[in-house]
């Protein structure tokens, strides 16, 4: 993956997630109690489903994250390269995941 394609990859990503973000304000938002019009397993549901989208708004922020990390890195001519050995990191795992920061060996505890 050159970096054209990695930066192109990883802007296209980000706009994704934004997207994302807004579709699920919604879902996010406090659970109101009307206990006139819905049932206790209703709100508990309600609550269910509030916890699950937070959730998945922090899975977004930490990956929006580490994006911008990587793009950081292309700038700064870093990108490709193992943030903790310094190696080379292979051109398929950039490939799957252009916000990688580690070579295979160092994400595995083995480098």
């Amino acid at each position: 993956m050159t970096e054209d394609e990695a930066r192109t990859a990883l802007t296209q990503r980000l706009t994704e997630l934004e997207r994302l973000d807004a579709l699920s304000e919604e879902g996010r938002a406090p659970v109101t109690l009307q206990q006139d019009s819905v049932g206790r397993l209703s709100r508990m549901d309600a609550m269910q489903q509030q916890a699950m989208a937070q959730a998945e708004e922090r899975r977004r922020h930490a990956e929006r994250s580490r994006i911008t990390a990587a793009l950081a890195r292309l700038d700064e001519g870093e990108w490709g390269y193992c943030g903790n050995c310094g190696e080379e990191i292979a051109s398929g795992r950039l490939r799957n995941d252009p916000s990688v920061v580690q070579c295979l060996e160092c994400a595995a505890g083995r480098g």
